[in-house]
């Protein structure tokens, strides 16, 4: 990701919580306008998504998994994706998570883009990457994951997104890539 030579300075900070996850600091911070001011950040070393596709000559399918997210309250369809381990690199990470969720491996992986989450109070950035190639297997779910794994035509994903059955952020963007710039 593109940084920018503009900086804030850090005047004091502590750490107000500290999780398996993430932490939160408190800061006061001088920024680049001259303000200064008080920031809550959640800090989190970033994250993967993965966009896997199954390429046919009639419509290419997307991997989509569905599960109960405690913080939105309800199930969600979602694109497979999870945290990136101290000392893992992203495509590991990529893979792991894939295999771990859905039981799908592929052979081919292209990392497309990374943005931020939620810049406004979250450091967390997210990479998406395409997986190609699939070939199906025995998922590996962590002890608290249970998640109904779909191969979802393009064109139903699509109109899932436009009826407000998908309404997870990092799966529209994704989907919405492939349908525009990866044809």
């Amino acid at each position: 990701m593109a940084k920018s030579r503009k900086k804030a300075k850090v005047l004091r900070g502590r750490t107000v919580f500290s999780g398996p996850i993430f932490r939160v600091t408190s800061e006061t911070v001088a920024e680049p306008t001259g303000v200064t001011t008080r920031r809550d950040v959640v800090r989190h070393p970033g994250s993967i998504v993965i966009l896997a596709v199954e390429e046919s000559k009639r419509e290419p399918r997307v991997l989509l998994e569905k599960q109960f997210r405690y913080v939105a309250g309800e199930e969600l369809w979602e694109l497979p994706a999870g945290r990136i381990d101290r000392g893992e690199s992203e495509l590991a990470a990529a893979k792991r998570e894939l295999l771990e969720e859905t039981g799908y491996r592929a052979t081919k992986w292209r990392h497309l883009f990374t943005y931020y989450a939620s810049p406004g109070f979250l450091d967390e950035t997210m990479s998406l990457w395409l997986a190609r190639g699939l070939r199906a297997g025995a998922a590996e779910p962590e002890e608290d994951e249970v998640i109904h794994a779909e191969l979802v035509p393009l064109s139903r994903a699509l109109r899932m997104i436009r009826r407000g059955t998908i309404y997870d952020g990092k799966t529209i963007a994704a989907v919405l890539w492939y349908a525009r710039w990866n044809r």
